[in-house]
């Protein structure tokens, strides 16, 4: 069975059922081995807020160094972002395992009264894999209610009820006091439940259990918000009967602030944490799509607020920012209450009213009678991102946009931030690509000269779209759904400059929110980078100058202050674009050291050869540590953890730095963790969300290099895939950087590291032959000799192809 075989039968499973109970699920993980036996399980139910609280809690254990699987749902736009291991998707191999396994027994062994749902099936298969991977703690988000629900098949250690509103009330009770006991059912034995819950919801779940609260006042736990930081971050208290944390959060809110705290206390149930761990670990918290911040100017806001009480909370957010005038984007299914979710709002200038592509969506003509009244302008619109970009078009630069209503809607409407286009080639090893790539390679000659070739992903009007409008120009697009997430279309389009650029001109008017991707289109057909921060037009060199006790390579040989300068004269005499400094090894088993001594290290050589004429950079991944080295000279902070310190994105923002931004699961490097998907795809996406994030503090993307991380998280294999595929990397607007020089990854070639470097050296060929802007290079001297080599043979074939050329005419 392939992976597309697999969650296409995922994608066929129904919504719902009329048989409630955890029967059905159990006997699954029955057939499966019981996995849950083997984990601590948390289960947090409630009506708003279980998903960022299940977020929260799981940053904190990881920030304990706990293995943790965190299940939510739903998905923005893959069933594979519900079910995480240490904040990694799980592998298509593994879907494709469990539905082998798990198939046959729900054809064969159940009933069709008994046949499972698709959250059902996916709660089964979160608690495979987790049973697979071996991790501590599993949190799991309840669907719906609590007694019934299908992670109510485990027997929790700690649980808890966020908060509680009239929802599902055909199903869980017709009065809040019922909806709460019903939810109030996912209390642990062994341990009071944690609850942000007030009033009668309160005092029904009382008389279920004992019960530890958490809120802003006469609580067990008290969670302040305690104002805004910055324009994407709050203050938080929170105080426990004997630990007290401040920290800041960038979900806001006093509710978010509560669910902090709820997050807190379930972390001091399952394993021993201490506050500054717990600080730290709310504080490197995100969750996509809620309160998400994607401009300030104008200020736009991506938002789910699914009911009235979570609309509710938004209004209370959007009081605390100035703007002229209001855009709201919304959609909402049709089972809501539209009429609440909406008077929650303050007035409104402008609503788009919409739908996202389910059948559930209400029609946005009925939306629009609800803003009668209430908006002063009303556009009823089809498309979820044509809605968007009309509304960010139409606002001025001291407006607010949001899109909201539906968690569905603001999946969509997140395309216009996130999604990639990428140049590509018959080497691509997506299963999705490479199928429609085999396709349009069949209809043309794709080795013509003067054609490109890139893929993507498109909502399905946007696909049709985009297929007829370029065939009907003469270019070649083929669209197919194998292998894509559910709601979205992998597209492949071919064709000449003149055709693709006739084809953007096209699309930006075909109302379906295509413009973002005209623009995309046009700028990867320019070819147009940001500038890079050294003065080449080739491929640049930085030297490594590592002065730490147990570098790999040369550790201790520049550990003293005068040898440390000796060496990066030396590098810049040798050729070296830029000289890269570090104080903290990040190979397998290095022990890591304080702020202070890493500062001690680095400070005194940067100050030192900041003279030199080539940028300097500080090799950190340590805010304070980059702030210290950025006062003292550097011009560039290389973050191989991918700004995993969550200030550091701050720091980089203030001295508007140059930033290398990595891909990495680790640092030090863990080499029990490996990226097992196709490599070229994950790292895409993580940076791209990485980037996203920069963004929004006001990292501009010309500030941002990217670097694929070779060797960090990756085998051999998937580390030369990313040299190899490295104008992929292209589509992320940055320039590229490759630091492979002497990894691990050239053990099959060299198991000495004294041996290594003339695999370097070969993996530098192919950098350079493949665009790098920049590689990372202990021997300076012989990889600039490699990359002038590479320059001088393009520039004669270049040359030759040119005079060939002119002697045709």
């Amino acid at each position: 069975m392939e992976y597309h075989d697999s969650a296409d039968y995922l994608h066929s499973l129904h919504q719902r059922r009329p048989k409630l109970g955890t029967e059905t699920t159990a006997r699954m993980l029955s057939f499966l081995g019981d996995p849950q036996d083997d984990i601590d399980c948390v289960q947090i139910a409630g009506s708003n807020g279980k998903g960022s609280t299940a977020r929260l809690l799981d940053s904190v254990l990881r920030t304990e160094g706990l293995n943790v699987g965190l299940f939510t749902s739903p998905a923005l736009d893959t069933f594979r972002e519900q079910v995480l291991v240490n904040d990694r998707r799980i592998p298509k191999a593994r879907v494709t395992e469990f539905v082998e396994r798990i198939k046959p027994f729900i054809e064969q062994e159940l009933s069709p009264d008994d046949r499972p749902t698709q959250f059902e099936v996916l709660t089964a298969l979160a608690l495979f894999h987790f049973g697979a991977e071996d991790v501590d703690v599993a949190i799991l988000e309840v669907g719906i209610g609590g007694r019934y629900d299908a992670t109510s098949a485990v027997d929790p250690v700690a649980s808890a009820v966020t908060s509680v509103s009239l929802e599902h009330t055909e199903l869980l009770g017709e009065t809040i006091e019922e909806i709460a006991r019903d939810k109030a059912q996912v209390a642990p034995t062994d341990a009071p439940l944690v609850t942000g819950t007030t009033g009668a919801a309160l005092d029904a779940i009382r008389t279920e259990t004992d019960v530890i609260t958490v809120g802003p006042a006469d609580s067990d736990i008290t969670a302040v918000e305690n104002g805004m930081h910055s324009a994407v971050e709050n203050t938080v208290s929170i105080t426990g009967a004997e630990w007290a944390i401040e920290t800041n959060l960038s979900l806001l809110g006093q509710h978010q602030a509560t669910n902090a705290g709820i997050a807190a206390t379930l972390a001091t149930q399952v394993a021993t944490v201490d506050s500054r761990t717990i600080a730290d670990g709310l504080r490197a918290a995100s969750w996509p799509g809620r309160f998400e911040i994607r401009s300030t100017e104008p200020m736009i806001v991506l938002d789910g607020s699914h009911n009235p009480g979570a609309m509710t909370a938004l209004a209370d957010l959007l009081d605390r920012y100035a703007y002229e005038e209001l855009h709201v984007v919304f959609a909402a299914m049709s089972d809501k209450d539209h009429e609440r979710m909406v008077r929650a709002l303050p007035p409104v200038d402008t609503a788009y009213t919409t739908r996202p592509v389910t059948d559930r969506a209400a029609e946005p003509s009925v939306l629009a009678d609800v803003f009668d009244g209430h908006a002063d302008e009303i556009h009823r619109i089809e498309s979820v991102l044509e809605a968007t970009e009309r509304a960010v078009d139409a606002a001025g630069e001291d407006d607010f946009v949001l899109v909201t209503g539906s968690l569905y809607a603001v999946a969509e409407a997140r395309d216009r931030w996130t999604r990639l286009l990428v140049p590509t080639d018959s080497r691509c090893q997506s299963p999705a690509i490479t199928a429609t790539e085999d396709a349009v390679a069949s209809e043309t000659d794709v080795d013509a000269v003067g054609h490109r070739r890139f893929s993507t992903t498109l909502r399905p009007e946007q696909a049709t779209c985009v297929e007829e409008r370029l065939e009907s120009i003469g270019g070649d697009c083929v669209t197919s759904d194998v292998g894509a997430p559910k709601k979205l279309v992998s597209t492949v389009l071919q064709g000449t400059d003149a055709q693709l650029h006739a084809l953007a001109d096209a699309i930006e008017r075909d109302g379906l929110g295509l413009a973002p991707f005209a623009r995309q289109l046009r700028t990867r057909l320019d070819g147009s980078l940001p500038a890079e921060p050294f003065d080449t037009d080739s491929t640049a060199v930085m030297g490594i100058l590592n002065v730490t006790p147990d570098s790999f390579y040369d550790g201790g040989e520049y550990a003293r202050l005068d040898a440390a300068v000796d060496r990066a004269e030396q590098m810049v005499a040798a050729g070296a674009d830029v000289i890269d400094v570090g104080g903290e090894s990040t190979r397998p088993g290095a022990d890591p050291i304080s702020v202070d001594a890493e500062i001690d290290r680095v400070v005194p050589v940067i100050e030192s050869i900041a003279s030199l004429p080539v940028p300097i950079s500080v090799d950190t991944r340590k805010a304070a540590v980059a702030d210290a080295a950025l006062a003292a000279g550097a011009d560039i902070v290389n973050d191989v953890s991918g700004l995993s310190d969550p200030e550091m994105r701050f720091v980089i923002a203030d001295h508007d730095a140059t930033v290398i931004l990595m891909h990495s699961l680790s640092a030090p490097v863990d080499p029990e963790q490996t990226v097992s998907d196709d490599s070229v795809e994950t790292v895409l996406r993580d940076l791209n969300e990485r980037l996203l994030r920069a963004e929004q503090v006001g990292i501009d993307r010309q500030q941002v290099i990217v670097d694929p991380g070779c060797g960090f998280g990756k085998d051999a294999s998937a580390s030369f895939a990313l040299v190899d595929r490295l104008a992929e990397l292209r589509a992320l607007g940055c320039p590229v950087m490759v630091g492979h020089s002497r990894k691990s990854m050239f053990e099959a070639v060299s198991h000495q590291d004294s041996d290594r470097l003339l695999p370097t050296l070969a993996v530098t060929v192919m950098a350079a032959e493949r665009g790098a802007d920049l590689v990372r290079v202990h021997d300076v001297a012989e990889n600039v000799a490699v990359v002038r080599t590479v320059e001088a043979a393009n520039d004669a074939v270049a040359a030759a192809d040119v005079a060939s050329l002119l002697d045709a005419d």
